[in-house]
């Protein structure tokens, strides 16, 4: 089989894969789309399969079965499976909602890697599942061209699957571009966003959603949550690119709650749990639980990680949730744990980091924007209180603005070269290019960031720009005074790609629409 044979057959096995028997189903995904497995008997695997913290010489491999089975793996470096290696995984069990991952090791590097996944059933071992395949690429040992897709923001606003007009189009349109990896900027699930099975369109039309029993509320038990996360893969879209892509994932406020804190109590009446910091271990748990993460063994919720992917290219993946402190009109005159946003163990991790990369490109993953403003507009806090780093008062750096202060000077004083922040959250795109002769605080480098998103949700926008750090905007792809939370049908959803040649080493970053079509381009040439 050559190459395009198993794509056309991985395609195939991943967007027709069975929904498990309903007797065996969660109560989350009751109601849900069903199709009967061939054999009743063998265990499903309703979601297919992920890869993912690709990184060196080794990578994820995830999926997620309907009873106790015992995942295995089996890859190798041509499609026919040849001579392949096979790998003894854990066994999936109901404290881990039956999902399961491998870590395959001593991969080659520079090479497609061919998958093959079963669950063997714990309770009779002679029957296994239908067998799932899967791809990925891994980082090169020398200079090659390097490719990766970035974006945020699915099922949100109540904008959920919908069949009738495609499903998740966005996953598709990004696969055939056959990236590297995709770097998913959070805000995977909305569990503070309840899906209706019918919304009516400003045009008369209605859009018609997919719905389950863990979206018609906001989510407080980890079940809900996992039914969040469930859901998505609902869509055939995502299971094939999750097939053929490996993702990096980090989370933002609605794996949660909308622009929530640690040690936040809720006053949104929807909620019978207040607690925050509860709310948001049950959706730390279930994220972990439903993606291709590799597991620090010594701190096992941790998110913020860094993959070498080459000589090209290192990723920093962040997190501005965990360790922030509370929304507040965010003007504090010095670092303390009121105005943290990632926190003064997870800062220095990142200079840290920075400094030893030896990669051409540093790229750092945000879940949230460096200069658009992001009011906290929740009803329950109070008025003038802000979300992100900046603070709208485009002067000095004050509140959270202080740490990122204190990250790019590091970088420039360090002479660390060819730093770009990708990021999503604000549900439109946005090319940004921050200049110190333009700014307040002018003790940095350039450097470039790129807003992407969203894949399948409600599209806002534009922000407000704080001056702060000299930010000249150089593309935005929504009009001022636009009406807000516009659906999918409009065709204002975003991504971004970019690839670093594997000759020059210019990093061409572009960003689409939903159709693929190219709405901006820029070519950043290496220091």
């Amino acid at each position: 089989m050559d190459r395009r044979g198993f794509l056309k057959s991985s395609a195939l096995a991943v967007g027709g894969l069975a929904a498990e028997p309903l007797r065996r189903r969660p109560v989350w995904a009751q109601g849900a789309p069903a199709v009967v497995t061939p054999d009743r008997m063998r265990p499903g695997m309703p979601y297919g399969v992920q890869s993912g913290d690709v990184t060196g010489e080794r990578a994820i491999v995830w999926s997620r079965t309907d009873r106790p089975a015992r995942f295995m793996v089996e890859w190798a470096t041509n499609d026919a499976l040849r001579d392949a290696r096979r790998v003894v995984g854990p066994a999936a069990l109901a404290e881990r909602d039956f999902t399961a991952r491998v870590d395959l090791t001593g991969l080659p590097a520079g090479q497609q890697i061919f998958y093959r996944a079963v669950f063997q059933d714990l309770a009779n071992p002679k029957v296994t599942s239908e067998p799932t395949t899967g791809r990925f690429r891994t980082p090169p040992a020398a200079r090659r061209t390097v490719t990766f897709a970035f974006s945020g923001d699915e099922a949100g606003q109540g904008w959920g699957i919908n069949p009738e007009w495609g499903g998740m189009k966005m996953y598709e349109v990004m696969r055939r571009t056959d990236p590297d990896f995709f770097i998913h900027s959070g805000d995977q699930i909305y569990a503070d966003g309840p899906i209706r099975a019918e919304v009516r369109l400003d045009d008369g039309t209605v859009w018609k959603n997919v719905t389950t029993p863990a979206k018609s509320k906001v989510a407080e038990t980890l079940e809900e949550f996992r039914g969040n996360f469930a859901y998505n893969f609902l869509d055939e879209h995502k299971r094939r690119f999750c097939a053929q892509v490996p993702l990096l994932v980090q989370w933002d406020d609605h794996e949660t709650r909308n622009n929530w804190y640690p040690g936040q109590m809720l006053g949104d009446e929807r909620y019978r749990v207040r607690s925050a910091s509860l709310l948001a271990a049950f959706a730390k748990r279930a994220m972990l639980e439903y993606n291709p993460f590799r597991l620090d063994p010594l701190d096992p919720e941790r998110i913020y990680r860094a993959f070498a992917y080459g000589p090209s290219l290192d990723v920093f993946m962040i997190d501005e949730r965990s360790y922030r402190g509370p929304n507040t009109p965010n003007r504090q005159s010095v670092l303390n744990e009121e105005s943290a946003f990632l926190g003064a163990e997870q800062l220095r991790w990142l200079k840290q980091a920075l400094l030893a990369s030896r990669a051409t490109w540093k790229v750092i993953a945000s879940d949230m924007p460096i200069s658009l403003v992001v009011a906290d507009l929740n009803p329950d806090v109070p008025k003038g209180t802000y979300e992100a780093w900046a603070n709208g008062d485009h002067g000095v750096p004050l509140g959270r603005e202080l740490e990122l202060a204190s990250l790019i000077s590091f970088i420039k004083n360090h002479g660390i070269r060819n730093v770009v922040w990708v990021t999503a959250d604000v549900h439109y795109a946005q090319s940004t290019y921050y200049d110190p002769g333009r700014a307040q605080f002018a003790d940095f480098t350039p450097f470039w960031e790129f807003v992407a998103g969203p894949i399948n949700a409600g599209t806002f926008g534009p922000n407000e720009i704080d001056r702060t750090f000299g930010p000249d905007v150089t593309y935005v792809s929504v009009s001022a005074g636009m009406k807000q939370n516009r659906p999918p049908t409009e065709g204002m959803q975003y991504f971004g790609l970019a690839r670093i040649d594997g000759a020059t080493e210019v990093m061409t970053v572009t960003l689409h629409d939903v159709a693929g079509k190219m709405l901006y381009r820029v070519d950043l040439q290496p220091a």
